[in-house]
C-alpha cells in the first residue's frame, strides 16, 4: 500500500490521545525514501505530532542511504551520515519541540571481527548522536518466513568471527541491537551471558512468529517464549524494547482488514507479551517503542501509544516514567531531561 493510501486507511481509526501530558522517548523507528514509501522528518514528525508528547526518538539502522560507492564495508556509515543531518534539522527547532534521532543505532558487519573496528570508529566519527549496532539476525528454515535485510546465517550469534566484532562493541563502549526471531533467544541469552559488559536491547519482544509452520500455534508458541525470555531477563545486561509486534510476519492480520486496529483490539490481543516482559525484565529495563513505520501497516501512531498507555495503567508514576522515557534514555545514552 503507497504511503497515501495507507493514511486514508489509518484515518478511519481516531482517538483521543491519553496522558498527552506524559513524556515519550521512542527509541526505535526508521527512515527511507523510496518511490511510494517515504518516511523521513516531515513523515515521522507528523506522527509524533500526533497528540502524544514524543520528546525525543532513536533511529535504528535499515540500509537506508548507504554510501554510492567506496569500501563495502563502509558503505554503512553513509546511513548514519543521512541521519546526522535528520538530526540535526530536527535541533534547529524549526520544527517543533521533539528531538528526532537524538540517539542512532547503525548497521556494521560485526562478522568482520577485529577488522570491524575502524568501521565502528567511522560512525563514531560520523555523528556525536552514534550510539550502537543493529546486525539483524532473524532468520527461520522455513521459505515462509523473510530473513532478515542482512542476509545472516542460521545462527549468527554463535559465529566466531560475530563474537569478535561483537567484542569490539565492549571496548568501544557502544550498544547492541539484537533483532532475531522467537527460537533464537536461546543462543542471544548465550551472547549475552559471554559479553556481560555490552548493553544489548531486544527489539520487538525477541520476534514471535505467527506465519507459515507457525500459523495456528500461538499458545505454544506463547508457552516457550516465556521460558526463553524468562532466562534471557537474568542477563543484567539485557533490556528489552516492548513493541513491534504488530508486523505482518507476527501472524495478527491487522494489515489485512478493511480498517485498522484499535487500541482496545491491540491492547486486548498482544497485552501478555507486554505484561510478561515488565514482570521479568522490570519496568527499569524496558521500553516502549513505536516500530514505525513497519507497525504502520496496522495502526496508527496515535493509537500505539494509546495502547501502551492502556497496558501500563496499572503501574506507578516512577514505573511509567521508565516505560516511556526513563529506560530509553538510560540504554541509549542520551542527553535528555524532562519533566
Amino acid at each position: 500500500m503507497a504511503t497515501n493510501e495507507r493514511e486514508v486507511w489509518l484515518a478511519q481509526v481516531r482517538e483521543s490521545i491519553l496522558e498527552p501530558d506524559l513524556p515519550i522517548v521512542d527509541p526505535h523507528h526508521h527512515l527511507w525514501d523510496f518511490p511510494t514509501n517515504r518516511y523521513v522528518l516531515d513523515e515521522l514528525l507528523r506522527d509524533t505530532g500526533s497528540g502524544h508528547r514524543v520528546v525525543a526518538t532513536v533511529f535504528v539502522e535499515c540500509g537506508s542511504m548507504y554510501r554510492g560507492d567506496g569500501p563495502r564495508a563502509l558503505k554503512p556509515i553513509g546511513e548514519t551520515e543521512f541521519v546526522n543531518g535528520i538530526a540535526a534539522q530536527s535541533a534547529s527547532g524549526r520544527y517543533g519541540d521533539t528531538r528526532a534521532c537524538l540517539g542512532i543505532v547503525s548497521f556494521a558487519d560485526l562478522s568482520l571481527g577485529a577488522e570491524v573496528e575502524p568501521v565502528l570508529q567511522a560512525h563514531i566519527a560520523a555523528s556525536p548522536r552514534f550510539r550502537g549496532i543493529r546486525h539483524a539476525a532473524a532468520f527461520d528454515k522455513s521459505s515462509d518466513i523473510r530473513k532478515s535485510h542482512t542476509s545472516p546465517p542460521p545462527d549468527l550469534y554463535g559465529e566466531k568471527s560475530f563474537r569478535e566484532g561483537f567484542k569490539k562493541l565492549g571496548e568501544l563502549g557502544l550498544s547492541f541491537d539484537a533483532w532475531n526471531y522467537h527460537h533464537q533467544i536461546p543462543a542471544l541469552t548465550g551472547l549475552a551471558r559471554a559479553f556481560s559488559n555490552v548493553t544489548i536491547v531486544l527489539d520487538h519482544f525477541g520476534g514471535p512468529l505467527g506465519i507459515g509452520p507457525y500459523e495456528g500455534k500461538r499458545a505454544e508458541i506463547f508457552a516457550q517464549w516465556k521460558k526463553d525470555l524468562a532466562e534471557l531477563a537474568k542477563c543484567p545486561n539485557v533490556v528489552a524494547k516492548l513493541g513491534g509486534i504488530n508486523m505482518p510476519v507476527n501472524g495478527y492480520g491487522w494489515h489485512k482488514r478493511p480498517k485498522p486496529a484499535t487500541s482496545d483490539e491491540l491492547v486486548e490481543t498482544t497485552r501478555d507479551y507486554y505484561l510478561y516482559s515488565i514482570d521479568r525484565f522490570g519496568p527499569q529495563r524496558c521500553m516502549f517503542e513505536s516500530n514505525f513505520p513497519v507497525d504502520k501497516a496496522s495502526c496508527s501512531y496515535a493509537v500505539l501509544w494509546n495502547a501502551f498507555k492502556k497496558i501500563a495503567a496499572g503501574f506507578s508514576a516512577e514505573e511509567k516514567a521508565a516505560l516511556f522515557h526513563g529506560t530509553a534514555a538510560r540504554a541509549y545514552r542520551l542527553p535528555l531531561g524532562v519533566n
